[in-house]
């Protein structure tokens, strides 16, 4: 697959037969649903394609997340999350036998998928659990991060639901479940592992349990989304509603690029053009255009026009600067500005 930006011709909607889809900040923010995201998930399930919701978030069960989704609009079934507790629980499996005591710092979700996998859950380091698995729950407090403590450093091992550093939230961004994790982390020296994206488990138990011709992953989150996206071979959507920037694009590591950008998830339901080199050295993107000269973006003379231009200008930019890092040249941060793509008027 190509490491660059790729297109397509006809909408997404028709082209993938199944989505994976990151929640916060691309489903919703917080409590509040995301302009676009209900229109756009029911419209392409209407062209026939099934969608799979997948969350680093552990907290709760998944008929709590498809309850929120069918509230929001976007009707959804249980058997239609996957969460990062489903996949920590499975990590445990690969390791230790049925019956294994196991502490758990985090919510009621990372409880059940912990019960359901066979194991026995405790809450003190005393009990010498075999394991510790953390995930996110906003009540997760000092007391729980230490117990999770004493247990690491006495030879438990440590599994992390995932390892995001920050949750958005409808006031902004929160501290996540990697900030937590890092807690225990910092007083015991000892790297967990992690069961959540980037680790491309969840998508692929998505995808075997769901089956699929053609899967797209849909993130807001290049570190984790897009970058679990690359490691499983899927093709990645990212959706400038959540943490990452247009800006973070064009900087994006060779791991964690997205193959196509949306606005947002109204750009299922849209052909996504893919910017193609001059014989000038520019990048074009039907009306806009960029190139990389001595390590600086040079956008051309584009000016702020339509949120598709905005987006066509995103493109272009990226092409240029992948190329140019790709090719063994450089790059400076300093020349690449904020690339603000408002929403589209549709």
């Amino acid at each position: 697959m190509s490491g660059g930006l790729i297109g397509s011709d006809v909408p997404l909607a028709d082209r993938f037969d199944l989505a994976l889809v990151d929640l916060d900040g691309v489903a919703y923010r917080g409590h509040e649903p995301i302009d676009g995201a209900a229109d756009g998930l029911t419209s392409a399930r209407a062209r026939g394609m099934r969608l799979v919701f997948v969350t680093n978030n552990a907290s709760r069960e998944p008929e709590s997340v498809a309850d929120q989704l069918t509230e929001l609009g976007i009707p959804t079934r249980s058997g239609e999350v996957m969460t990062a507790a489903q996949a920590a629980a499975q990590l445990l499996r690969t390791r230790l036998e049925p019956g294994a005591k196991v502490l758990v710092v985090g919510g009621a979700g990372l409880v059940t998928a912990v019960r359901s996998a066979g194991f026995v859950v405790v809450e003190s380091a005393d009990d010498e659990p075999a394991a510790v698995a953390q995930g996110f729950a906003p009540d997760v407090g000092w007391a729980q991060l230490a117990e999770a403590a004493y247990a690491v450093e006495r030879g438990a091992w440590h599994v992390a639901s995932n390892l995001d550093l920050s949750l958005p939230t409808a006031r902004g961004f929160a501290p996540g479940n990697g900030s937590l994790v890092g807690a225990v982390r910092n007083a015991t020296g000892v790297v967990p592992d992690s069961a959540g994206k980037p680790s491309p488990t969840m998508y692929r138990m998505a995808v075997d349990r769901a089956g699929a011709r053609e899967t797209l992953v849909i993130g807001d989150r290049l570190d984790t989304d897009l970058a679990g996206a690359r490691a499983g071979g899927y093709v990645g959507l990212h959706v400038l509603t959540g943490v990452s920037t247009a800006r973070d694009d064009v900087l994006a590591a060779p791991t964690e690029r997205p193959h196509l950008i949306g606005a947002d998830l109204l750009s299922l339901l849209e052909p996504h053009p893919v910017p193609r080199r001059d014989a000038d050295g520019w990048w074009a993107c039907r009306e806009v255009a960029a190139r990389v000269v001595d390590g600086a973006l040079d956008l051309g003379r584009a000016t702020p026009g339509s949120p598709a231009t905005q987006l066509d200008l995103v493109r272009a930019a990226c092409a240029a600067a992948w190329d140019a890092v790709d090719s063994g040249g450089s790059l400076d941060p300093a020349t690449v500005p904020e690339l603000h793509v408002d929403a589209p008027a549709r």
